[in-house]
Order: structure tokens, then C-alpha cells, then sequence
């Protein structure tokens, strides 16, 4: 088997070990724009072997016109017309400036914990405290299992210090809470993908956010495609797969 067929059949038959859990969570942060929700788009594209597009996007400017009217969201993704893969991505509104806008840094860490319900809408100026919205009792199916960092690698050098510094306060809160994380950088050409420029936004990341380096995956949306390609889904598919082998890491180390 190729290395793309592995890792689609890994993901195909991934179930959670920890009875307590059906689906792996996976929660996406990042900067305003940055590909969240194309990179979801984008995985959902490589499952069912054609070009899709769930999560929607701001033609203009590229952010996700749902998570901005509606702060968070919650997608799964078909295995088989009766059933779904065992993991499924949280995304959010992005992370704006100035500090005041966007989503706010204490919301995310309370979704880390799983006290804030789909549907939400995030608030700039004052974090969730309690209400319709606030799960006091959050169960582990509930609680984030894998925080997903997205960063644009093509401008990581102009990338605005008030973002760096919410992207490092929330790794650093899921640190402390146990958390697995993983990171993962968006490149939008692959006309990028030079060994050199690789290598050097690599150590960008591993800078600015204090991120190892064998935690970062370099991956292409899908943006004006009308077919996949093996390229493209490659790529994904072995992001994807550490992905859930670092949830799964979590919920295993969860159980002693």
C-alpha cells in the first residue's frame, strides 16, 4: 500500500479507544482569514474523493462568513452513507486586531474545557460567563482532544504581533491543562513547496509560538480546483492522521 492509501484507511477505520468517546474533537485557531474553514473544506475534498465546500467562506476576504455570524461550529464528516468518521473539527471566528476584536483569548480556553455550546456567538468585549451557551458540566466527549494552531506560511514575517501573542497565550493554557497539541501552517501555492522556504517557515513558527518542529505540517487548501489531486490530498491525509493519533495519545493517557 502507498503511504496516501494507509493513512486514508487509518482515518477510515479510527475508532476512540476511550469508551467515553465517540468522536475525536479537533479545535482550529488562527488569525482572521488565515484558511480554517478552507482547510476543512479541504479534508472533507480528500474523504469523498471530489471538491466540496460545507464550511463558507467570505469570497473577498477569505474568512468564514458562518463562524463570523455565529462564533462556533461544529463539523463531521461522512464515511458512508450510514455513518461518519469517528473525529470532527471545531472552528471558530479568528483571531483579529486590534486585542479587542475577535474572538477573545478566555472563551477559547473555556472551549478547551468544553463548557461552550455550538452555536455561540463569541463576544470581543466580554467573554462567556454563564447563561444558555455555558455547560457547566462538560463531559470528556465534550472537552477539545486536539488544538489545531493555522497560520499562513507565506506571511508569517507581517503576521501581527497582538495574534502571535493570543496564538501563544492559548498553546501555553492548553499546556497546562494537558492538552496534545498540534500545529499546522497553510501554504496557498505549491509552487511554495521548495525545501528552503520549507525549512525556513519552520523555524518561523518554531520562533514565534515556541512550537517543535516535528509538531508543524505544511498543507494546501484546495481554493480553485475542480478535481483532487494526489498532491494536495497527501499532504492533508498525513496532517489529518497526526492529528488524530495526538487526540488519540490524549484520551489513552486519560486512562492511565
Amino acid at each position: 500500500l502507498t503511504r496516501h492509501t494507509e493513512n486514508l484507511n487509518f482515518l477510515k477505520s479510527y475508532q476512540p479507544r476511550n469508551a467515553e468517546v465517540k468522536h475525536l474533537r479537533i479545535l482550529l485557531i488562527g488569525p482572521v482569514g488565515v484558511g480554517k474553514s478552507s482547510f476543512i473544506d479541504s479534508v472533507d475534498s480528500v474523504l469523498q474523493d471530489r471538491i466540496t465546500g460545507r464550511a463558507p467562506t467570505d469570497a473577498v476576504t477569505g474568512s468564514s462568513s458562518f463562524t463570523k455570524n455565529v462564533g462556533i461550529a461544529v463539523f463531521d464528516f461522512t464515511k458512508d452513507p450510514e455513518g461518519f468518521h469517528s473525529f470532527m473539527f471545531n472552528d471558530l471566528m479568528g483571531f483579529e486586531r486590534p486585542a479587542e476584536s475577535g474572538v477573545h483569548v478566555e472563551d477559547i480556553k473555556l472551549a478547551l474545557k468544553g463548557h461552550v455550546k455550538e452555536g455561540y456567538k463569541f463576544k470581543p468585549e466580554e467573554p462567556l460567563t454563564e447563561g444558555d451557551f455555558y455547560n457547566p458540566n462538560p463531559t470528556l466527549s465534550d472537552r477539545v482532544h486536539v488544538l489545531v494552531s493555522v497560520v499562513p506560511a507565506e506571511s508569517l514575517s507581517i503576521m501581527n504581533i497582538e495574534v502571535v501573542e493570543k496564538l501563544r497565550e492559548v498553546r501555553l493554557a492548553a499546556s497546562e491543562m494537558g492538552k496534545n497539541r498540534h500545529y499546522s501552517t497553510t501554504v496557498n501555492a505549491l509552487c511554495r513547496l521548495l525545501s528552503k522556504f520549507l525549512k525556513e517557515q519552520v523555524e518561523k513558527c518554531s520562533s514565534l509560538l515556541g512550537i517543535p518542529p516535528n509538531c508543524m505540517f505544511l498543507v494546501k487548501n484546495y481554493h480553485s480546483e475542480i478535481t483532487t489531486s494526489n498532491a494536495i490530498n497527501a499532504l492533508i491525509l498525513f496532517a489529518l492522521r497526526a492529528m488524530v493519533s495526538v487526540g488519540e495519545d490524549f484520551l489513552n493517557d486519560l486512562q492511565g
